[in-house]
């Protein structure tokens, strides 16, 4: 069975365009997991609160555990001295 060059060709364009049109949809529906201002400006706290690098971002402290675990909310403080 001979297949051409043209038909050869087509296929790979073919493929192209639908890895192309995967990816393209792939960024589009991506979300970033990332902290933004907004909770800074909403809680009144520095990026350092939440974050191991004070300019927010990557390693979470564990107030910013506990602010993730919360929903995105600063937990309730007690005044309760912690158990030991």
């Amino acid at each position: 069975m001979k297949v051409s060059a043209k038909t050869v060709a087509m296929t790979c364009i073919h493929a192209l365009a639908a890895i192309l049109m995967t990816g393209a949809m792939w960024m589009a529906t991506a979300q970033p997991v990332a902290a933004t201002q907004q909770f800074a400006t909403q809680t009144g706290q520095p990026c350092a609160a939440c974050h191991q690098n004070p300019k927010g971002g990557g390693a979470l402290t564990p107030t910013g555990d506990q602010f993730k675990a919360n929903g995105n909310k600063m937990p309730a403080k007690t005044d309760a001295p912690a158990p030991k």
